[in-house]
């Protein structure tokens, strides 16, 4: 293994870890948030954290341990390209267990790599969840009109109940669907600073039915839905096709969705011109075990 100089990150270590998750990310993919200070921060400063230097003085490496909304230990890390395979990410993820004090970890991956995937698998961690990551380079966009005897309303409060409905129409039949009460999910749902409520749409029968939605933060889509009896219509693919429209209009050069890696809804994005750009995953623990009374 490498010979590093292992120490606690600080806020002081923020622009190298910058400069390291840039690097990961380019070379992996992934979540773009991920090379940001705010997420970095969350990731590797809110808990303890841990950097590993190479003698130049270079962070090539770097693990933290933060609390998630469960309050489960999650655990994270980054190690350089060039550094793989080298048994530094097996010291940062016994480092993390030893903090943990063996209590069952979950792991937060927004780059997943084949090199990350057969560490955490070799370590005895099981993926429970993965997304794509999607990106749209907006220069050329098709058309899809919406499909007779439909509407389209912006989001707001007299339009909230009806975007939840749609939500919970559209995502019912996925497997561990939370079914989020409409309370939950508007909080949640406007707590992204760069949440757009005014091109967010939900599309509505003759009726006056929910039946597709779509919600936009910033050069984001966020989430997009169309309840089963109007699928196959091209609901979702105007939806998709509108907002990637508005986001050039608004000065966005890309665009960016994420999609559950078994969702054949994949294929609709790829043929409307998003392609992948890395994966994020989550996995859990299934070794460790906690301390007898």
């Amino acid at each position: 293994m490498p010979s590093l100089e292992w120490s606690p990150l600080t806020r002081a270590d923020l622009d190298d870890l910058l400069d390291l998750a840039t690097d990961c990310l380019a070379h992996d993919g992934g979540l773009p948030q991920l090379a940001t200070p705010e997420y970095l921060e969350r990731l590797f400063l809110s808990g303890e954290g841990i950097g590993g230097r190479e003698d130049t003085g270079d962070l090539v490496a770097a693990g933290g341990l933060s609390w998630d909304g469960s309050m489960r230990r999650t655990a994270s890390g980054l190690v350089a390209p060039s550094l793989r395979r080298q048994g530094v990410g097996e010291e940062l993820v016994r480092w993390c267990r030893a903090q943990a004090e063996n209590q069952p970890l979950r792991a937060l991956v927004e780059n997943v790599s084949p090199e990350a995937e057969a560490l955490l698998t070799e370590a005895g961690m099981r993926r429970v969840f993965a997304e794509t990551v999607m990106r749209h380079r907006l220069r050329h966009i098709p058309t899809v009109p919406l499909p007779d005897g439909l509407r389209t309303e912006a989001f707001g409060e007299a339009t909230a109940g009806a975007f939840h409905t749609a939500y919970r129409r559209s995502f019912a039949d996925r497997p561990g669907f939370p079914n989020t009460p409409m309370e939950e999910w508007l909080v949640w749902l406007r707590s992204d600073p760069d949440f757009t409520p005014k091109h967010s749409r939900v599309a509505l029968a003759a009726d006056g039915e929910p039946v597709g939605f779509v919600t936009l933060a910033g050069d984001w889509i966020e989430q997009v839905g169309v309840v089963p009896e109007h699928r196959g219509r091209g609901l979702g693919a105007h939806l998709v096709v509108r907002s990637l429209r508005l986001m050039r209009r608004e000065g966005y050069d890309t665009a960016w969705l994420c999609v559950n890696v078994d969702n054949p809804s994949r294929e609709l994005y790829e043929r409307l011109g998003f392609r992948a750009s890395g994966t994020r995953a989550r996995y859990e623990d299934l070794t460790a075990h906690p301390p007898e009374e």
